[in-house]
C-alpha cells in the first residue's frame, strides 16, 4: 500500500521551505483579524493591505499553514463557473452572473502574475473534461449546449471527439470530451506557502497554532489571550467552519481523497500520452479529477467516502484503504497501456453550502466567506478581493457581485445530514454501475432523483 495521510503528499515533502509563523503568546489588538490561514484569509489579507498599507492585519491559524483544503487539493487554478447559474442570477440577474464568471477568469491569471508561475510551478495547459460512455457522452454535449446559453463560446469551451481527446491524453475508453483553456494547473502548497511569504512582506503577522475559541463583534478569544478588533473580523475557516459555535450546519465539510503515483518513466507518458500539461476530469456521477506533475507522477482525486457523520474530519489526511484501492482500480481502469504504482494518498475537506454556491456575508463588524465547493485556488482570490471592499466599506464593482449576499440556508441536523449525503452518493454509484452496463445515452434515474434532492 502506498504512503498514506501525514496531510498530503506536498505537505510531507522533505525540501519544503516553509514560511515563519509564530503562535500568540499575549493579547493583542488590530484593525481586522482574519481566522484562517488558507487560500482565503491570506488572500483577504493581501488584498487589505493593497487597499491600505497603513492598516494592521493579523492571520490566525489553529494549525500549521497548509493544514486544511489549501494545502491537500489536486492544484486545479480554473476559471470553471463556481456556484449555481441559477442561484446566484436570483441574487443580482444575469449580466451579473456572467460579470462574475468574467471576474474569475481575470483572477485565474492574476494569481500567477501575482505569485509568479516559476514559484508556484503554474502550467497553463487547460483542462479536459472526458466522457467515456453513451451517457457521459450525451451529458457533455448537454453541457456544451448550456453553456453556449450562456454566452460561452468555443474561444472557452469546445466540443472534442474521441480523436481528438485521445490526442491530449490516452485514456481507455474516450468517446468524447470537453476542453477549456481556462486552467493551470500548479503545485498547491507553493502556492499556498509563495502567498503567505508574499502577505508577511507587507508587515501581516501569521499566527499558527493559536486556535480562536471563540468569536464575537470586535473580540476573538485565542485560548488565555484575547485579540480586540477594531475595525472588522474576517471568518475564513471554508470546510472548517463547523467547527465553530453556532455555525456546525452552515457549510458542509465534503471529504474528497487523492492519490499519487510514482513517477512514470519517459516510455511511460509516451504510452499516455499526457503531454499538454492539462487538468483532467471524468464526466461520472462519482468523477475524478487529476492532474500531471512537474515531476512525472499523476495526481488523481476522487470523493471517496464523502461524508463523516456529525461534519466529522479526518485524522490528519489518513484515509481507509477500501478508497485507496478504489483510486488505484480506476488509475489502472483509465491507463492499463502502463504498469502505475501508487506513492502517497490521502484526503481532506472543503466547503459546501446548502445551495452550492459561494457567499461573502457582511454581518456587522463579521464577515464570513466561503463555499466555493472544490473551487477555491481561483475562488479565493475572487472572494478575497469581495471581502476588503466589504471591510474597508468600498463599494467597487466586485461588491456588487452576486456573492455578495446573506449566508445561504443551513444543512439539515443530524441524522438527516448523514443519511441524506450517504444515499445521495449511494445513488451515483450505483448510477454509474447501471449506467456503465448499458449502451443507452441516457442518465440513469438515480442521479436525477438525487441531483433533484441534493439541489444541484
Amino acid at each position: 500500500m502506498p504512503r498514506n495521510g501525514n496531510l498530503s503528499f506536498w505537505m510531507s515533502r522533505d525540501n519544503l521551505r516553509r514560511p515563519i509563523t509564530t503562535a500568540l503568546d499575549r493579547s493583542v489588538d488590530v484593525d481586522v483579524a482574519i481566522v484562517g490561514a488558507g487560500l482565503s484569509g491570506l488572500w483577504t489579507a493581501w488584498a487589505l493591505r493593497q487597499s491600505d498599507p497603513s492598516m494592521s492585519v493579523a492571520v490566525f491559524e489553529a494549525e500549521e499553514l497548509g493544514f486544511g483544503a489549501s494545502g491537500r487539493n489536486c492544484g486545479w487554478l480554473s476559471s470553471k463557473p463556481v456556484g449555481i447559474r441559477s442561484v446566484l442570477a436570483k441574487v443580482a440577474g444575469r449580466d451579473a452572473v456572467l460579470d462574475t464568471e468574467a471576474a474569475l477568469r481575470e483572477a485565474m491569471h492574476d494569481v500567477v502574475e501575482i505569485l509568479g508561475a516559476d514559484a508556484i510551478d503554474a502550467r497553463h495547459g487547460g483542462a479536459t473534461q472526458v466522457a467515456r460512455s453513451a451517457s457521459e457522452q450525451r451529458r457533455i454535449e448537454a453541457y456544451v449546449a448550456a453553456n453556449r446559453e450562456w454566452g460561452v463560446d468555443e474561444t472557452h469551451l469546445r466540443l472534442l471527439s474521441a480523436a481528438e481527446a485521445s490526442e491530449r491524453v490516452r485514456i481507455a475508453g474516450l468517446t468524447g470530451a470537453v476542453h477549456t483553456p481556462d486552467n493551470y494547473c500548479v503545485d498547491p502548497t507553493k502556492m499556498l506557502f509563495r502567498l503567505a511569504n508574499l502577505v508577511a512582506g507587507l508587515g501581516v503577522t501569521l499566527y499558527t497554532h493559536s486556535r480562536v475559541t471563540s468569536i464575537e463583534p470586535g473580540r476573538l478569544l485565542v485560548g488565555p489571550h484575547r485579540v480586540n478588533a477594531r475595525r472588522r473580523i474576517v471568518v475564513a475557516t471554508e470546510g472548517y467552519s463547523s467547527t465553530e459555535a453556532g455555525h456546525k450546519r452552515n457549510m458542509l465539510p465534503l471529504n474528497s481523497s487523492m492519490v499519487i503515483t510514482e513517477p512514470l518513466t519517459d516510455e511511460q507518458w509516451r504510452a499516455v500520452g499526457w503531454s499538454h500539461a492539462d487538468g483532467v476530469s471524468g464526466t461520472a456521477h462519482t468523477y475524478f479529477y487529476g492532474q500531471r506533475t512537474p515531476d512525472g507522477r499523476i495526481a488523481l482525486g476522487g470523493r471517496g467516502k464523502p461524508y463523516r457523520f456529525g461534519s466529522g474530519f479526518d485524522d490528519r489526511g489518513h484515509i481507509d484503504e477500501a478508497t485507496v484501492r478504489a483510486l488505484t482500480h480506476l488509475l489502472a481502469d483509465m491507463f492499463p497501456q502502463v504498469a502505475i504504482t501508487p506513492a502517497h494518498a490521502w484526503c481532506g475537506v472543503l466547503g459546501a453550502t446548502r445551495d452550492w454556491s459561494p457567499f461573502v456575508h457582511a454581518d456587522g463588524a463579521i464577515v464570513r466567506m466561503g463555499g466555493y465547493a472544490g473551487q477555491g485556488l481561483t475562488a479565493s482570490h475572487l472572494a478575497a478581493r469581495i471581502a476588503a471592499g466589504l471591510v474597508t466599506d468600498r463599494h467597487t464593482p466586485l461588491t456588487r457581485l452576486p456573492w455578495v449576499r446573506p449566508m445561504p440556508r443551513r444543512w439539515e441536523p443530524e441524522p438527516l445530514r448523514w443519511i441524506g449525503a450517504t444515499a445521495l452518493y449511494t445513488a451515483y454509484r450505483l448510477a454509474d454501475v447501471a449506467e456503465a452496463r448499458s449502451n443507452s445515452d441516457r442518465t440513469s434515474p438515480l442521479a436525477l432523483v438525487a441531483n433533484k434532492i441534493s439541489g444541484r
